[in-house]
């Protein structure tokens, strides 16, 4: 099977098994693991933050990050669709007690957006307090989230008083992608989350990077939600190696999703009927390693499904939409078979009639 479900899914290679088992190694709630704070280290450089710490999960990176920030009532404007209210099982309401209020159309939005979010200083009203910004956007399609609109929404979110976080997971695709550093990406906000289980290919982590202050802050968050580890050095390694050896490697995962997509864009091409006013599938073009396909009236399974029975593993996201992700155990000469098995699969649930029963039904 060619696993396209997540990037997450990754394996470490042999070369990152040998560092994990030759990884230094102490008791890290002591803050005595040397490996572990070469990492919070080397995350903090490439963020450009004054320091980091090593959080076992993105989820836990962005829940400590909003405890930092705020207090229980508190709003947070985010991007429709964000991980952290969308992906993270209700941990905001949970553990910070806030809310969220979404901004813009697809997961980004502007300056603009944000101004008209804000709520005003009365009593009655939640207190707006953080603008999260997810980059890359997971269910906008893996997109960048333009620099020039985070530097204007920055610009206004100091003059409200207002914290700033990251949730960049995939900070290093939007890197790659947009010929930018991590560590320019990073420089408006005062926490950034990053991930190393993902394009990196780690197995486990993520770091929370931001000013010396709130990391203080954030190391206390991270014991009191269970995210203290001991001997972490063995994980801390993983990342560290693939901070150093996978970097480098993201474009192809980018190339491969976009020979994806061209091919199943061409299956949608050949199925559209004559005179049809639209297309009987969307397939947009990623800017990442994220490649999402609309059929609509189709349920998503039927196209899950069709896949798997090909050798590709897809994920459902929707009612009548399916995410492709490529990522560095996607080998290259499994491109092209993978490319032709999710061509083939989107031509036979194009080709095949409409189930009414089942229009709308969730995948």
């Amino acid at each position: 099977m060619i696993d396209l479900r997540s990037d997450t899914v990754t394996r470490p290679t042999a070369a990152m098994r040998a560092a994990m088992a030759a990884a230094e190694v102490g008791d890290d709630v002591y803050r005595e693991d040397p490996t572990v704070r070469r990492l919070e280290e080397r995350a903090a450089e490439l963020t450009g933050k004054e320091a980091a710490l090593f959080v076992p999960s993105g989820t836990m990176g962005n829940q400590i990050a909003l405890l930092c920030h705020t207090q229980r009532g508190d709003e947070v404007i985010a991007g429709e669709g964000a991980h952290c209210a969308f992906y993270e099982s209700g941990a905001g309401a949970a553990w910070s007690g806030v809310q969220f209020a979404f901004a813009g159309r697809g997961g980004l939005f502007t300056a603009a957006d944000v101004e008209d979010a804000i709520k005003p200083p009365q009593y009655t009203q939640p207190r707006t307090r953080v603008v999260a910004i997810e980059n890359t956007h997971n269910r906008a399609g893996g997109r960048v989230f333009p620099q020039d609109d985070v530097l204007a929404i920055a610009e206004v979110a100091r003059a409200h008083g207002l914290a700033l976080h990251l949730d960049g997971a995939r900070l290093w695709n939007a890197a790659v992608a947009s010929g930018r550093t991590v560590a320019e990406l990073a420089a408006p906000f005062d926490t950034v989350s990053v991930c190393f289980s993902k394009g990196l290919g780690a197995p486990v982590g993520s770091a929370l990077c931001g000013g010396a202050d709130a990391i203080r802050a954030a190391l206390r968050f991270r014991k009191m939600l269970g995210g203290g580890m001991r001997q972490a050095g063995v994980l801390a390694a993983a990342a560290l190696y693939a901070l150093a050896h996978h970097q480098g490697r993201i474009a192809e995962d980018h190339e491969a999703a976009r020979a994806i997509a061209r091919a199943m864009r061409d299956a949608a091409r050949r199925a559209a009927r004559p005179g049809a006013t639209a297309p009987p599938a969307t397939i947009e073009e990623p800017e990442t390693n994220i490649l999402y396909v609309d059929t609509p009236g189709i349920p998503a399974e039927r196209l899950v499904d069709a896949a798997r029975r090909r050798g590709v593993l897809i994920g459902a996201t929707g009612k009548s939409t399916v995410r492709a992700v490529t990522h560095l155990d996607v080998a290259p000469e499994q491109v092209a078979p993978a490319a032709r098995a999710l061509a083939e699969a989107l031509d036979e649930v194009l080709s095949t009639p409409r189930d009414r029963g089942h229009e709308g039904a969730r995948a």
